[in-house]
């Protein structure tokens, strides 16, 4: 199943995150998505717009996205670009729904 026809499902924690081996399949997956190794990793995308209203409506629509699907983004809006950062912090670390967001997000250009 193509992962932007998946659902995000809970995650509670008690799951450990994946490792760098498992996420490098999903970005293949994911183009333009960026995996940063941190104390907690993370992955982030920059989307860039002709204007400030460009990027504003693009942040309502990812916020919307992930009001429905229960995983929440970190967000910044700047005058023509957003940048996206995406950990599941109940296990932090990264899971299939920071993947299944991404593929959303991915879906919405």
């Amino acid at each position: 199943m193509d992962l932007k026809d998946k659902k995000c499902v809970p995650c509670e924690g008690g799951i450990p995150p994946l490792t760098r081996q498992e996420v490098q399949p999903y970005l293949e997956d994911n183009p333009y998505w960026e995996y940063v190794e941190a104390e907690v990793p993370f992955i982030r995308r920059v989307y860039k717009f002709k204007n400030f209203k460009g990027s504003w409506e693009f942040f309502d629509k990812v916020a919307a996205l992930a009001e429905e699907e229960g995983h929440h983004p970190d967000i910044l809006v700047q005058w023509n670009r957003v940048t996206l950062t995406l950990t599941t912090h109940a296990i932090k670390g990264l899971s299939e729904n920071d993947f299944i967001m991404a593929a959303r997000i991915n879906d919405m250009q």
